[in-house]
C-alpha cells in the first residue's frame, strides 16, 4: 500500500505543485492540505512547501504560524509523524517553535537563485535516511532569507545530537556553521532552504534530490 504526503499550502505558497509531481513520480500520492484546515487524516508525512506564506509579511513564516492547520502540525509532528519544511516551510517550522533558531537575509542582501552543492553530514532524520554520510549532492536554492542563525548554546546542541544534516560545500548566503538543513531531536521533522523537488529529474538538471526524498517516502511508509 502506497504512502500518502500531504503538502501544505499557504496563501502565497508556490512551490505545492513541483513538491506534489516530485513525490508523485517517485510512486506515492500526494495530497494538498490547505492552511485553514483544523485537523487531518490518513495522511503519512507532510511537507511543507516553499514560496511566500501569507506573503511574508512581517517575516517569512511569522504569519503562517497562525494558520489553523498548524495545530494539527504540531501534534502529528508530537506523534513522530515525518514533517520536512522546504524553503519557506523551513521559515514557518523555525516561527513555529517545531524547529529551533531562526531564518535571516542572506549575506550581502542578495536574492539567490542557483544551484548549490550539499554534504550529507547525518544520516539520523526523516530526510537522509537513505543517504550517505559524505555524500555530496547538487540541489538548486531559491531565497532572501535563508542565512540560518541561532546562538551558541543552540548550535553546541545541533552539532553534539546530531541534527545538522546537510551542509553547504561552498556557503552561499552566510549560514552559520554553512546549515542548510537541520532536524529537531527526534529526527522526524527537518527543515532546509535548498529544493529537493526541483532536483528530481534529469529533465531540471539534476537527480540529486531523489535520495532525500525517498528517505521521506520511506520514512512514511515506516507508518503505514
Amino acid at each position: 500500500m502506497a504512502a500518502t504526503i500531504g503538502v501544505v499550502v499557504y496563501p502565497g505558497t508556490n512551490c505545492e505543485h513541483d513538491a506534489v509531481l516530485a513525490l508523485e513520480s517517485l510512486g506515492v500520492r500526494a495530497e494538498l492540505l490547505f492552511h485553514d484546515q483544523r485537523s487531518f487524516s490518513g495522511l503519512d508525512a507532510l511537507v511543507i512547501a516553499g514560496g511566500f506564506a501569507h506573503g511574508d509579511y512581517l517575516r517569512p513564516g511569522a504569519i503562517a504560524r497562525f494558520s489553523p492547520v498548524m495545530g494539527a502540525i504540531e501534534d502529528f509532528a508530537r506523534r513522530g509523524g515525518p514533517v520536512v519544511g522546504i524553503c519557506n516551510g523551513f521559515q514557518v517550522l523555525c516561527e513555529s517553535g517545531l524547529l529551533p533558531g531562526a531564518l535571516q537575509k542572506n549575506r550581502g542582501l542578495r536574492f539567490l537563485c542557483q544551484d548549490s552543492q550539499l554534504r550529507v553530514t547525518s544520516t539520523s532524520s526523516v530526510l537522509t535516511s537513505q543517504a550517505t554520510v559524505g555524500e555530496l549532492l547538487s540541489i538548486p536554492i531559491n531565497h532572501f532569507s535563508g542565512s540560518y542563525t541561532c546562538d551558541i548554546d543552540t548550535l553546541r546542541i545541533l552539532r553534539e545530537q546530531d541534527r545538522i544534516v546537510l551542509r553547504y560545500v561552498d556557503n552561499p548566503n552566510g549560514s552559520i556553521d554553512d546549515i542548510a538543513g537541520i532536524a529537531n531531536e527526534m529526527g522526524n521533522v527537518v527543515g532546509l532552504m535548498p529544493h529537493p523537488e526541483r532536483a528530481s529529474s534529469a529533465l531540471l538538471g539534476s537527480v540529486d534530490g531523489i535520495v532525500l526524498l525517498r528517505s521521506l517516502i520511506t520514512s512514511a511508509m515506516a507508518t503505514t
